[in-house]
């Protein structure tokens, strides 16, 4: 299967007064042209800054200290701003959290979707306009030729989000990283907006890079799914594997959180204890305070991501499978 984005032993860092504070350490994954990987884990776990780095919208002073970010055989982590814009629109098509932030409240839709199809396509304004308008209806947005004179405010927050899927889409990319694309919204939108993710995947052979927290998500949309902690990446594998025999403590304790709805139950189980601080990762596995499965390697020593079966896990555990 050939490779779409490589990102190669990234390390994201945060200069500090007290020192430097390392955010990612070591993060590896691929995606394929047309797959859907999952990126979970807690607040705090490095989800989102792994996506930031990949689009090269980390924040200052944050920045790549080590490693590579590769697409389509093309280095992205060096480039300069200018560079990196042309290939932020054109190969890679962002959708964020919250629509609003994405869209300016002071121009209409339609104006906002021409414009970033003539900056990245060779079309004129008639030309883009109808692209435009054929956006819009793709995404699932009704009476699209009259929605796309409409400014932000007169829409839904699902059909908000609709139109970013439709600019994140503008220049026909490559790649989309959607981070928490539903967190905002009710469940019965989620699913249209998780179905219209799987949907152009299918059709247009974009890859999609999902952060979310929300394992049922990931269940739904993904192939491979990614799951981080305290910036490493602890499991990584197919979707049905990680989910049914997760190969580290972690994600098991993610699964057995999620509630079942066929179990009488009182009490919901939960991960004891919080996601470490920066600057106080713990030695060894950085998880093993929280473990219930912990022994005395995992408080010295920092396990690699091993083989796991048809996972792979950063655990002392899976050492026997290696």
């Amino acid at each position: 299967m050939s490779t779409l984005l490589q990102v190669r032993n990234l390390v994201v860092e945060f200069p500090h007064r007290r020192g430097t504070l390392r955010a990612l350490d070591d993060v590896s994954f691929e995606i394929a042209p047309g797959e859907i990987l999952g990126v979970v884990g807690e607040s705090g776990a490095g989800k989102s800054l792994t996506g930031a780095a990949i689009i090269g919208l980390l924040e200052p002073p944050g920045r790549v200290a080590a490693g590579e970010i590769v697409l389509e055989g093309q280095r992205i982590d060096q480039l300069g701003h200018e560079a990196m814009r042309h290939i932020r629109g054109r190969k890679i098509g962002a959708i964020f959290q919250d629509p609003l932030t994405s869209l300016n409240p002071l121009y209409t839709i339609g104006r906002q979707l021409v414009e970033t199809i003539r900056t990245h396509l060779p079309v004129n304004e008639e030309e883009a306009r109808r692209r435009a308008i054929a956006l819009l209806q793709d995404t699932g947005i009704p009476g699209a030729a009259q929605r796309i004179d409409h400014y932000p405010h007169q829409f839904s927050g699902g059909m908000r989000q609709r139109v970013v899927i439709a600019l994140a889409l503008a220049a026909e990319p490559k790649l989309i990283v959607a981070d928490e694309p539903t967190t905002a919204l009710d469940v019965s939108i989620q699913a249209q907006i998780i179905e219209l993710l799987k949907t152009i995947c299918r059709e247009r052979g974009a890859a999609v890079m999902l952060i979310t927290h929300d394992m049922g998500v990931i269940a739904e949309t993904c192939d491979r799914v990614a799951v981080m902690y305290a910036g490493r990446v602890v499991e990584i594998g197919p979707v049905r594997e990680v989910i049914h025999a997760p190969a580290h403590p972690y994600t098991a304790g993610l699964m057995a959180a999620i509630p079942d709805m066929t179990m009488d139950r009182e009490r919901l189980n939960q991960i004891d204890g919080a996601m470490p601080r920066l600057n106080a990762i713990p030695t060894g596995c950085a998880y093993n305070p929280r473990c219930p499965r912990a022994f005395e390697r995992c408080g010295v020593e920092r396990p690699e991501l091993l083989n796991a079966g048809a996972t792979r896990a950063a655990c002392w555990l899976q050492e026997a499978h290696a």
